[in-house]
């Protein structure tokens, strides 16, 4: 009796670690939803934040859990999961998205996720119980989804200056203001539905695991949803400004016709990707999206040396994140 109590207490800790990673989630990725639209005018930053926290929770009546199912089933085999190697992946995750936030770089909450699971189970049985299609598929989609935000974003913004063409800039302005609303809530829209489905992913592993869920179920617990949904909500509602300002500002300068275009093009990719079950980086695609935007205007209007160093966080992302899940991992050895 006394061990299972000892082990109900890991568990529970650990899917507080899990919801702590969630909330810091929208935290680090509230960027990514609302950069483009506070850069733009279009809402003040309290606006934003609340506007798209909003659309990250109503996500849960939108999506189908199939990222969830990749992450809890797709990337290592249940079998060799224990609380050890959950522990070593949350640590993974978590200490990459604090010191990319701090530095205020735009990296991938998900793949550091990803890094930190795979780290964690090589540190304990090697790469035989990864699941390789499912990681392979993952890390492609570090260069799909932005290179497809790029090719949708940059399509749009072509499409829309060519019906637009005679008409006058402000009224162009005018509109695009009031549609960027639209295209911001369907971006917060799929940055809910792709990125609370991570964790609800990792704590299905983890409830599999101990035995608190069983192998064969649909799907995993209504209360592990719900709460994955609201930590994402109230991470996105703090917001992460260091990183609002590299997206929205640094890259290139947008007005509302881009903002449109570049979250309308990031929105349909997480669409896409989540329709599919493939847990993509929201940092990425709209990233893609907003240069895919600006390289319409003119090459120069994006500041490359910027967009190269967001991409070399994101190669970093994977082996750095799943470094430090390998040393967590025999960490908790000693703990517990």
């Amino acid at each position: 009796m006394e061990t299972v109590q000892a082990a109900l207490w890991v568990v529970v800790l650990l899917v507080a670690l899990a919801i702590v990673f969630d909330f810091m989630n929208g935290f680090h990725d509230a960027a990514n939803s609302i950069a483009t639209v506070v850069s733009t005018g279009v809402l003040k930053p309290t606006q934003a934040v609340v506007f798209a926290a909003f659309f990250n929770f109503i996500a849960i009546f939108i999506f189908h859990l199939s990222v969830a199912a990749t992450v809890g089933k797709g990337i290592v085999q249940p079998g060799v999961v224990d609380t050890h190697v959950v522990f070593g992946a949350l640590v993974g995750a978590i200490s990459w998205n604090v010191l990319t936030w701090y530095y205020g770089i735009p990296s991938s909450s998900s793949h550091a996720l990803i890094g930190g699971i795979v780290g964690a189970t090589v540190a304990k049985a090697g790469t035989g119980p990864l699941v390789m299609a499912g990681v392979l598929k993952t890390v492609a989609f570090i260069f799909v989804s932005p290179l497809l935000g790029y090719l949708l974003g940059s399509a749009m913004m072509v499409a829309v200056a060519w019906v637009f063409r005679r008409v006058r800039p402000g009224r162009v302005d005018k509109w695009f203001r009031s549609l960027q609303l639209l295209s911001a809530g369907a971006y917060s829209l799929g940055h809910g539905g792709n990125d609370a489905q991570k964790t609800i992913g990792i704590i299905w592993m983890l409830l599999i695991a101990t035995g608190y869920a069983g192998a064969g179920e649909s799907s995993p617990p209504l209360w592990s949803i719900v709460s994955c949904y609201a930590a994402i909500a109230a991470g996105t509602m703090f917001g992460g400004w260091r990183i609002v300002k590299t997206m929205g500002q640094k890259i290139t300068k947008l007005k509302p016709v881009g903002g449109f275009c570049a979250e309308s093009g990031g929105a349909l990719t997480l669409f896409i990707a989540t329709g599919l079950g493939i847990p993509v980086s929201t940092t990425h695609t709209i990233t893609g999206a907003i240069v895919g935007v600006g390289s319409t205007q003119r090459a120069s209007a994006v500041r490359w040396g910027v967009a190269g160093n967001i991409v070399w966080a994101w190669v970093l992302t994977i082996p750095a994140s799943a470094l430090v899940a390998a040393l967590a991992y025999w960490l908790s050895l000693l703990l517990f």
